[in-house]
């Protein structure tokens, strides 16, 4: 019986220790000589207040995002916006989920177990503006182009192309993604991720969506 105890406690404290390990990950900075550029591409982080996305414009720095991420993908083309909002996470979650009240337990442990592929979530956009769920970062050219292209590695493309699924709604679709998902890869952390590999200071691990938006500040 002692042992059991002591197993249940340890399992009861699992939870704290992902959590504080969280908040550690999200205060220590990569990237520390990063300071935000005068001038350069407009982006935004998006966030839902769970997941997270980075929103960019559909041609910027000699990249065109058109040529990839046709509107004639979504229900309606006409609503093709001049910005996506480009998000990863696991598949399952994503195609079964498309409001938080449709989660089902099951499906959430196979997601934080690494089970299961992944999609990218991109929807379009029109002329985004700074607010509390959408903080505004503006990165370099250069920085971009490597935000951009570490995005571009985690579409899976057949043949060249992409192949689009049905999103959600009119302006939104998904499309098969690399990489595995699991408790310690997050959604939040791909953000974070991508955002460390053009030099940008964020945490060294985000897991959450917290993680991230307290970084970039709506400027009143």
């Amino acid at each position: 019986m002692r042992w059991i105890r002591r197993g249940l406690l340890c399992l009861a404290t699992l939870p704290l220790i992902y959590l504080l390990a969280a908040l550690a990950g999200a205060l220590i900075p990569a990237n520390l000589g990063w300071s935000p550029p005068t001038r350069g591409v407009q982006l935004y982080i998006l966030s839902n207040g769970v997941h997270t996305a980075i929103v960019m414009p559909v041609r910027a720095a000699g990249i065109d995002w058109g040529q990839l991420i046709h509107p004639s993908h979504l229900q309606r083309p006409d609503l093709a916006g001049d910005h996506l909002a480009v998000a990863w996470g696991q598949r399952e979650f994503y195609l079964t989920t498309p409001e938080w009240s449709d989660l089902r337990a099951g499906v959430a442990l196979r997601a934080l177990a690494g089970r299961g592929g992944t999609l990218m979530h991109v929807y379009h956009l029109r002329a985004p503006r700074p607010a509390p769920d959408q903080r505004p970062l503006l990165v370099t050219e250069d920085q971009y182009r490597r935000i951009a292209g570490f995005i571009l590695t985690s579409f899976r493309l057949t043949e060249g192309a992409l192949v689009p699924l049905p999103g959600y709604e009119d302006t939104d679709s998904f499309y098969e993604a690399r990489g595995r998902y699991s408790l310690f890869r997050t959604s939040n952390e791909w953000t974070g991720t991508t955002l460390r590999h053009a030099g940008v200071r964020v945490g060294i691990w985000t897991p959450f969506a917290q993680s991230l938006m307290w970084r970039f500040p709506v400027k009143a």
